[in-house]
């Protein structure tokens, strides 16, 4: 007998590794954004993505917690981990809400891009707690159109990736992940 416990908990784990890998990198590469400094792709948000739609939600948030804390870990500072964690943790949740829209209303780009812009809204709100003025928010606009741009990037890897792996969870998962699944592709 299978089990798909199993299945799920090895496939969570390596999408955790994959997104720590990948968040590591992404963490020494310059920014993309010459309009909006600091600002980063999000390429790691891709594996929040995939896991959004392959697992669970509490998986995904385990998935986003070993990322944000791994790559700290390897890379990043305190204060790094507290502005991805609050990004990443508002970004997971407002994915989440928004799809329970379903796909008639929403895509996987539209998702993406909603999570991305909910990442900066996270990291604009933790900073301007931290240095106790709303002035931050001013950045608002410039990190909306590379919050919005980065998201359309990670959602169209995104839907590729979940067309193009379609037969993994076809293979591992239950029979209701997968029509859940080939309801969005």
């Amino acid at each position: 007998m299978r089990n798909d416990t199993h299945y799920r908990l090895i496939y969570a784990a390596m999408l955790a590794a994959q997104a720590m890998v990948i968040g590591g990198i992404e963490s020494i590469l310059p920014s993309p954004f010459a309009i909006a400094p600091g600002a980063k792709l999000g390429i790691a948000n891709l594996v929040t993505v995939l896991a959004l739609f392959m697992l669970p939600a509490r998986d995904a948030f385990a998935i986003v917690l070993l990322r944000t804390g791994g790559v700290t870990l390897m890379f990043g500072t305190f204060s790094s981990f507290i502005y991805s964690l609050t990004g990443a943790m508002l970004s997971l949740i407002a994915m989440l809400v928004v799809k329970r829209l379903g796909p008639r209303w929403v895509s996987v780009i539209g998702l993406s891009i909603v999570g991305g812009f909910m990442h900066n809204i996270g990291q604009l709100l933790i900073a301007a707690l931290i240095a106790k003025s709303w002035y931050i928010l001013n950045y608002l606009p410039v990190l909306t159109i590379a919050g919005i741009a980065s998201g359309f990037f990670v959602g169209l890897v995104g839907n590729y990736l979940l067309v193009h792996m379609s037969h993994l969870y076809r293979v591992h998962f239950q029979k209701e992940t997968v029509e859940a699944m080939n309801e969005w592709l």
